[in-house]
């Protein structure tokens, strides 16, 4: 192929009209910024420093310079919202809802705002509403997700289902757990009004959607042993093992109790005793260490609560023993021994919560749904002592 001379001069002329588009690009950005205030960039800045309030402030003195600038608008909401003062943002994302000059897409973006304000301040209908609005736009997997949300508040669980079924369909997650747990609550219903065959219903549809449901499998349980079929009751809570043997504790006293009511309770200990060994647990040894102590004396409590710390040893495990000594030692002896559980049990008690692994939120009693962070099943039912471990 031979070479052409011309083509000396396309570079250059490719390279001018690179710089000349740069030039453009400069200018008009420029221009732009030096339509914005003063006060936007310094909002910018204590933004960027973690300096929310002056923020705020900087953003509200630029938004009054420049009615204009829609998203600084938006900024300043989020603000709002995040700082608390839900009735400036609904303030202000309404007058940019009312503005008659608003393109199509920043109307949605403010309609989608204003709702989350009204979600914020438990305004619910006024949520639901424009959330409604939304759906079938731009914004329509969001305005679902609120919508589920705003009906998981009004304990509308119906309605619940329907919105997460849709959003099966749309997203990767399925929404199998979500819809589990409305059914659960539904059930839960049916049986405080003494309707517990409505309540299997919802359970056995709960079990046939997600066979590891194992809150489905637990109220099953419940609902048998509050009719006096504890042998079924039975049956149904030592499927737990094979679901999530983790859950164990939380059915191992319902398992004694029935297995009392049939006249077992040494059958009840054996398998309670099992259920420690394999899968070890600070609720589950408090449990078995009560009912062992009942059924087969102190020393035999005893010699329980030093196999299992040897095993596995925490802190709230030593605890336990330090109390079982109390029993052995001579008075004399005692108050030292009171004194070694009463620190250890300072230390103990700081790691005797449950904690969600999606926010870290802590607390004494289990949840299936998280109260800070709202998702659900996101708490393992094991102290932190032991998650840790």
């Amino acid at each position: 192929m031979e070479f052409e001379f011309w083509w000396l001069l396309v570079f250059p002329l490719f390279f001018g009209l690179g710089w000349l588009a740069a030039r453009i690009d400069i200018r008009h950005i420029v221009s732009q910024s030096k339509q914005l205030p003063e006060s936007y960039f310094k909002g910018l800045n204590f933004l960027l420093n973690q300096q929310p309030d002056k923020a705020i402030e900087a953003f509200t003195e630029a938004a009054k310079a420049n009615a204009e600038t829609v998203e600084l608008h938006f900024t300043l909401g989020g603000l709002f919202r995040r700082r608390g003062e839900v009735d400036r943002a609904i303030h202000l994302h309404q007058a940019l809802v009312d503005r008659p000059d608003l393109g199509r897409e920043q109307r949605l973006v403010a309609q989608f705002e204003l709702g989350q304000d009204f979600l914020k301040a438990g305004l619910l209908d006024r949520a639901e509403a424009l959330f409604r609005a939304l759906e079938n736009t731009l914004y329509n997997e969001q305005a679902l997700r609120a919508l589920m949300e705003i009906y998981v508040q009004e304990k509308e669980w119906l309605q619940a289902i329907a919105i997460a079924q849709r959003l099966g369909t749309l997203s990767s997650h399925p929404y199998q757990i979500e819809t589990t747990h409305f059914l659960c609550e539904l059930a839960t219903g049916e049986a405080v009004s003494g309707n517990y065959v409505a309540a299997r219903k919802y359970l056995e549809e709960a079990l046939t959607l997600n066979r590891r449901s194992v809150r489905a499998n637990i109220l099953l349980g419940d609902f048998a042993a509050a009719e006096n079929q504890h042998e079924e009751a039975l049956l149904i809570w030592r499927r737990v093992e094979a679901q999530q043997p983790t859950y164990l504790a939380l059915v191992a006293a319902k398992l004694l109790a029935s297995f009392k009511a049939l006249d077992r309770a040494s059958e009840g200990l054996i398998l309670l005793k099992h259920y420690l060994t394999n899968y070890a647990s600070i609720d589950l040894l408090n449990i078995v260490y009560q009912a062992t102590l009942e059924l087969e004396g102190l020393e035999a409590a005893n010699q329980l609560v030093r196999e299992e710390l040897r095993r596995h040893p925490t802190l709230q495990g030593f605890e336990k023993l330090l109390e079982a000594l109390l029993f052995e030692v001579p008075a004399e002896k005692r108050q030292d021994i009171q004194l070694f559980k009463a620190l250890i049990h300072q230390h103990s008690q700081r790691l005797a919560y449950y904690q969600c692994e999606a926010c870290g939120f802590k607390a004494r009693q289990f949840f299936w749904r998280c109260p800070a962070c709202v998702a659900w099943e996101t708490t393992p039912p094991r102290r932190i002592e032991e998650s840790a471990a």
